[in-house]
Order: C-alpha cells, then structure tokens, then sequence
C-alpha cells in the first residue's frame, strides 16, 4: 500500500521542542490542578489544529478528561477511530529539579512521563492533524485521560462509552522490548485484606493475646500459593504492615494484593479464594475488599487482522513490527473486554517507565508518528 504521510513530513525538531513543554509540566496522577494545566495547553493545541473538542470535569479528586474529536458530519453516526491516551504520570513533582532532569543523551531523551507516555500522547495528537489533513475514512476521536496510572477510575464510564462507538483502539502507551506494540494484556484486580486479632503485652500476658501478623503469615502463604505460571496468573502481596510496638501483641494487620489474570475464569477463581479467605484461629477476624480492577484483553480475530494491518505500513516505514502480551494493564483492557479490535504499545520505543532511568528513543518518534498517521487513513469500517 502507499504512504499518505511519510517521515519527511514530520518535523522532528518541533516535535520535539512541543514535548519539552509537555514534560515540562509535571502531571502527577493525584494533583487534580496539574494535570489539568497540561490539558489547558493542549486543548489550545488541539483546538488550533481545528479540531472539536468536549472537556468534562474532573471526578473523584482527578482531573479533567479531554476529547479530541475530527470533523464530522452533523448527524454522522459512523464509528469512530478511538485513540486513548493518558496526561498523568507516576512521577512526582520535583523529579524534573531532582533526580530525572530532561536531558538527551545521544538517542536517548529523558524526562518524567517521557516514555509513559507523554511522548505517545503528542505523537498520537500529531498524526491526528497529519491523517485529516490527508482524508480518514473514519472519524477519529482522541481521548486524554488524568488518571490511568491510578487505575482509570474517574474515566473508565467514558473510555467506555467512546469504545461503544468505536470501530477500532489504538492505545499510544510506550512501545515494549525495542519496539513491541501490545496485542494482548493481562487482567488487573487489587485487593486489600484487614485481619484483626488482639493486643497483650508481649511479655506479662503473651497467652492473652491473638497475633494479627502470625494470622496474616499463613494468609500471605495461602495467597501465593495461587500463582500458576502454566496458566498465566499472579498473586502478589505487595504490602504488609501492622503491630503497634515491639512487645505488643499485634491487634491489626493490613496487606495489599496485587492480581494478573490471563481471563475471565482466572479473575472468578481468585475473587473467590480471597474473598472467601478463613481464620485458622476463630478469635481472628478476616475482611477483605475490592476485585477486577482492569479485565483481560486478550487478541480476537479481529484484532489479529488489525496487528496484520498495522505490520504492513510498519514494513513500508522500515519498522519489523512485532506483537507481544504483556502482563500490565492498560485503558486498552476496557476498549478489548467491549469486543474493539485494540492495538496497544504504538507510543515511542524507549525504557524505564515509572523509574529514574525513563527515556525514549528519539529515533523512533518519526517513523512510528507516520505510522500512527496512515493507520488513521488507512482504516475503514470493518
């Protein structure tokens, strides 16, 4: 197939000059007020370009969710290319002063949120204005959300509803393993588990007393017992913390769980076991709490031809696309669990999200810019 938009016409030194200024406002998840200052300037971006745009108040203590919404006829009921991107990041503030300035090392540009995945979002905005300004066959509809990196919880209802009108997702999280797109994840779900026992002195009245944290170490061991590497699934207990003094019997004990699930059956079997979690001991109380945060997104067919698609334009840009899953969970679980055919990963190749080490390729921004682009063109109604 032909190009429409080729690496000449992408203008790597404004590019990359606009990212500067992207990672230059630091967006941590849980500072409401920041993120939205990213979404300001890039709605103003966005609305330059001559596109529409619907902005709906942040919830739950997050910011802003901005779409970024093509031309179309009024009335037009056509499905849409939904691309999903995400404005918060895990970095705090003072990262930039700290301990990951922005800063290029020979291929390499390093910055809070450069990778996950603030130079994915700009990318996916830049080939949005390159793909209208050469004719998509559908519309596209880019959505920017302020929360993935707590777990989407204020904009899961609207990817959602976006996903419903949808006839593809493309998700512009960072690229995976020297350049990777994602075809498939694994499903999220947290837990957090309470065991209460009962305080005594350690030392006056041992036998008075019921230890959390023994009640809690048989849990941790019950819990991991659940792995199953032939199947895919993981159970972490991530954290763990009570007792309330060295000679104290410990009263209370709190764990957090961390769950990857290969599929629907694997999320019903754990939420069964840790809800259904019993004390060995009946003095001990045992409450626990939460479930599937992200489902399964696992390749269909159609997302098969999709992956097939994108390889062929990758080839004609010089890039071996490659599929991987990957057990990290994206707003691209929600657009899959809907039946979308999804592709994730089409973001900067690079490595490091969420460490001090974070950094993209910039190497790869042109070609998989361009790619982003004809995909947009290139796709019809399936």
């Amino acid at each position: 197939m032909t190009l429409s938009v080729t690496p000449a016409d992408i203008d790597l030194d404004a590019l990359l000059a606009e990212l500067a200024l992207w990672v230059g406002m630091e967006s941590p998840t849980a500072d409401a007020d920041a993120v939205n200052r990213l979404a300001d300037h890039v709605e103003a971006k966005a609305r330059a370009f001559g596109f529409a745009i619907e902005r709906t108040p942040g919830t739950l203590g997050f910011g802003d969710i901005l779409a970024v919404r093509s031309p179309r006829a009024e009335g037009s009921n056509a499905r849409s290319i939904l691309i999903l991107a995400h404005l918060d990041t895990v970095h705090a503030h003072g990262s930039l002063d700290g301990a990951l300035p922005y800063r290029t090392e020979g291929d390499k540009l390093y910055g809070p949120g450069v990778y996950d995945m603030k130079s994915g979002a700009l990318m996916a905005l830049e080939a949005m204005k390159l793909a209208v300004g050469k004719g998509t066959q559908l519309p596209i509809d880019l959505v920017f959300v302020p929360d993935e990196e707590m777990g989407s919880r204020s904009s899961r209802a609207m990817i959602e509803d976006f996903a419903r009108q949808a006839a593809y997702a493309l998700v512009v999280e960072p690229a995976r393993d020297g350049g990777k797109i994602v075809t498939a994840r694994k499903g999220v779900a947290m837990y957090d588990v309470t065991v209460k026992g009962r305080a005594s002195h350690a030392g006056v009245r041992p036998l008075d007393g019921r230890s959390a944290i023994r009640a809690a170490a048989r849990i941790v061991l019950e819990l991991e017992a659940l792995n199953d590497a032939a199947r895919g699934l993981t159970v972490t207990v991530g954290t763990i913390t009570g007792g309330t003094g060295r000679n104290t019997i410990p009263a209370e004990c709190r764990m957090q769980i961390d769950v990857r699930l290969p599929d629907a059956a694997a999320a019903d079997d754990v939420h069964a076991a840790v809800m259904g979690l019993k004390p060995v001991d009946p003095d001990i109380e045992i409450a626990a709490t939460g479930g599937l945060n992200r489902p399964a997104f696992a390749q269909t067919a159609e997302g098969a031809r999709l992956f097939e698609h994108t390889a062929a334009l990758a080839a004609e840009l010089g890039i071996a696309l490659e599929g991987m899953a990957t057990g990290g969970g994206s707003d691209g679980n929600f657009t899959a669990a809907l039946g979308v055919p999804t592709l994730d990963g089409l973001g900067a190749d690079g490595a490091g999200a969420h460490t001090f080490d974070e950094h993209i390729l910039v190497s790869s921004v042109v070609p998989r810019t361009a790619l982003l682009a004809n995909l947009m063109i290139t796709l019809d109604a399936p």
